[in-house]
C-alpha cells in the first residue's frame, strides 16, 4: 500500500509539472503573438494597419466638399419600423426620438445655417392634408430651404392635386405618381429651379414586397448644396 500511494503521489507531481510548463508554453506562445502583432501593427503604414472603412458624417461612405450638407435618410420599414434622417451628422427624425408618424415625416432646415425650422409628420391614411399643405405654402418667403421628406406606412391616399404640385415644386420628380403604401424619400429646396436628383422610390406591388402589403425599405445618402447669399 505504502508503495502504491508513492507511485500515485509521484505520478500526481508529474502530472502537476506536465500541466505547469503546458500552461507556461501557452501563455509565453499568446504573448509572443500579441507582442509580434503590435510590432507589426506600428510597422504597417497607417493606411495598411487599419482595414476598417472611414465612416463620415451620418455614416456616411464619403467626404462631403466644403460648402455641402452630409445627409443619410431612410424610409420607414411596413407599419412597424419609423423612418430615419440625418443631416450634417446630426439625427433628426427616427423612431427612436419619437418623432416620426404614419404618412409623411417632414423636415424642412435652413439650407445655409442647417438649423430646424420645423419638424412634422403628416397622416395620410386617416388624418388630413390640409396641415401638410399649409406648411410648404409657408414657406413661400424661404428660398433656400433644404425639405427631406420620407414616408412610413403609406404617404399617398390622402395626397391630393395641390399637395402633389407644391411638393412637385420643391424639387419632386416622383409625387404625382406615389400611390398607396408606396416607400418614397425624397431631398429638395424651396426655389429649386431643376428637378432634385435626391429622391428614390419603389411601388408597393405583391410580386415584389419584401414584407407583406408593403415594399423593401429605401435608404439613400448625398451632399446638399449649402445656400450661399
Amino acid at each position: 500500500m505504502v508503495r502504491v500511494g508513492g507511485i500515485l503521489k509521484i505520478a500526481a507531481l508529474v502530472f502537476a509539472f506536465l500541466l505547469a510548463v503546458f500552461l507556461a508554453f501557452q501563455l509565453l506562445e499568446i504573448n509572443m503573438d500579441f507582442n509580434l502583432n503590435s510590432v507589426i501593427s506600428r510597422s504597417m503604414p497607417a493606411n495598411e494597419a487599419s482595414t476598417k472603412p472611414l465612416k463620415y458624417k451620418c455614416g456616411m461612405s464619403k467626404l462631403c466638399p466644403a460648402g455641402h450638407w452630409a445627409f443619410k435618410m431612410a424610409s420607414g420599414a411596413a407599419s412597424v419600423v419609423g423612418p430615419r434622417i440625418c443631416l450634417d451628422d446630426k439625427l433628426l427624425m427616427s423612431g427612436v426620438k419619437n418623432n416620426v408618424g404614419r404618412g409623411i415625416n417632414h423636415r424642412p432646415d435652413n439650407g445655409k445655417t442647417g438649423d430646424l425650422i420645423n419638424t412634422a409628420s403628416f397622416d395620410m391614411w386617416g388624418g388630413d392634408v390640409a396641415p401638410l399643405i399649409k406648411l410648404v405654402k409657408g414657406m413661400e418667403n424661404e428660398d433656400g430651404t433644404i425639405v427631406m421628406m420620407a414616408s412610413f406606412d403609406d404617404a399617398a391616399t390622402k395626397l391630393n392635386d395641390e399637395a402633389r404640385k407644391l411638393i412637385a415644386d420643391l424639387g419632386s420628380s416622383i409625387v404625382s405618381n406615389l400611390g398607396f403604401r408606396d416607400n418614397w424619400i425624397f431631398v429638395g429646396g424651396k426655389g429649386i429651379k431643376t428637378k432634385s436628383p435626391f429622391e428614390q422610390h419603389i411601388k408597393n406591388s405583391a410580386g415584389t414586397n419584401k414584407f407583406e402589403g408593403w415594399p423593401e425599405v429605401l435608404e439613400m445618402e448625398g451632399c446638399v448644396p449649402q445656400r450661399q447669399d
